[in-house]
C-alpha cells in the first residue's frame, strides 16, 4: 500500500442527460484509492448542495479529504461536457470556480512531503491562487507525477514547460505531446522521436503517451514498452485516461514489469470508456475476464 496525494480540481461532469461527479485529479485519486491505496485529496469546493455532495462522495469511497477545502464566496467546480458520435468528450469548464482558490496550508504541505507519489494536472494552473499552491508543493514532493490536460484556453507553454521539468513522470495523449513537442522543438516527427525529445528537455525519465482506441506507449528506464488496444464499444471516454493512469502508476510504484503494468492499464481504460461516467466500478475480476476472455 502506497501513501499518494492527488491534487487538483473537483467538480461536476454535466453531460446532456445526466450528471456525475469528477475532475481528473479525483478520478486518478478514486481509481488509486480502489487499487489498495491511501490515498489524499488536496481540492477545494463551494459551500452549496454540489460541493457537499462531492465531499460524502469522496468520503464514501475512502479518501482523505482533510484536505478539502470550503469556499464561502465561490461556487462548487461544473463542466458541460458534449460527447460527438463515437463518444468523445469535449468541455466547457466554468471559471472561475472553488478549485481555483486552493490555499496553501500547514496540512497539505505536510501530507506532501509525506507522501509516496503526488499526483497533478495543468488544468489547475490557470488561476494564480492554485498554481502558487501547486508550485509551493512541488517543491516538496518525492515522486512528482504530471498528468497534462491541454484545456483551451487554459495553458501556456512556458508554465507547460515548467511543470513538465518539475516532474518524475509525465502522461500525454497522442495529441497533447505533438502540439507541446511541435511549440517546443518543430521538426519532430515519430512518436517515439517526441517522447525522446521531451525526455531530454525535462530530464524526465518516465513519459507515457495514451493514443485512444490504438492503447499506449510507456518509455521507462531508457526502453519503450507497448500495447496496441483493447476492443470495446465506446461510451464515453470521459476519465478513461485518468483510470489509466492510476492503474499504471499503482503498477509502477509496486514495482510491477512495466510491460504489465501498460497492458493492465490500458485494460482498465478500456473499460471505463465502454462504461458510464468517469468511475465506474470494475473488479479484478472483470479485468482479468476482459483481458483474456477463454481464462
Amino acid at each position: 500500500m502506497k501513501n499518494l496525494v492527488c491534487f487538483g480540481e473537483v467538480l461536476w461532469d454535466v453531460f446532456p442527460t445526466h450528471k456525475k461527479i469528477g475532475g481528473a485529479p479525483l478520478n486518478v485519486a478514486l481509481r488509486l484509492q480502489s487499487l489498495d491505496n491511501n490515498v489524499s485529496i488536496i481540492s477545494r469546493i463551494g459551500n452549496d448542495k454540489k460541493g457537499h455532495k462531492i465531499e460524502a462522495y469522496i468520503n464514501k469511497h475512502g479518501l482523505n479529504t482533510e484536505n478539502l477545502q470550503l469556499d464561502k464566496s465561490l461556487k462548487t467546480g461544473k463542466v458541460q461536457v458534449m460527447l460527438n458520435e463515437k463518444g468523445s468528450a469535449s468541455y466547457e469548464i466554468k471559471y472561475p470556480r472553488a478549485w481555483d482558490k486552493i490555499e496553501l496550508t500547514e496540512k497539505s504541505k505536510s501530507i506532501t512531503a509525506q507522501a509516496d507519489a503526488f499526483v497533478f494536472g495543468s488544468l489547475i494552473a490557470r488561476d494564480e491562487t492554485s498554481k502558487h499552491t501547486l508550485y509551493e508543493l512541488l517543491k516538496l514532493a518525492k515522486y512528482k507525477i504530471f498528468d497534462v490536460n491541454l484545456r483551451k484556453p487554459y495553458y501556456t507553454i512556458e508554465v507547460l514547460s515548467y511543470l513538465m521539468k518539475q516532474a518524475d513522470f509525465i502522461k500525454f495523449n497522442d495529441d497533447e505531446i505533438f502540439e507541446i513537442a511541435k511549440k517546443l522543438k518543430p521538426n519532430t516527427n515519430s512518436l517515439e522521436q517526441n517522447i525522446r525529445f521531451i525526455a531530454e528537455y525535462t530530464n524526465t525519465k518516465s513519459i507515457c503517451v495514451t493514443k485512444g482506441r490504438h492503447g499506449a506507449i510507456l518509455y521507462y528506464n531508457d526502453t519503450f514498452y507497448y500495447n496496441s488496444g483493447y476492443q470495446i464499444k465506446v461510451v464515453d471516454t470521459v476519465g478513461a485516461g485518468d483510470s489509466f493512469l492510476a492503474t499504471l502508476i499503482n503498477k509502477l510504484l509496486k514495482e510491477d514489469h512495466p510491460q504489465e503494468a501498460i497492458d493492465y492499464a490500458c485494460a482498465v481504460g478500456a473499460l471505463v470508456a465502454g462504461s458510464k461516467g468517469a468511475n465506474p466500478e470494475i473488479s479484478t475480476e472483470d479485468i482479468t475476464k476482459f483481458v483474456d476472455p477463454n481464462n
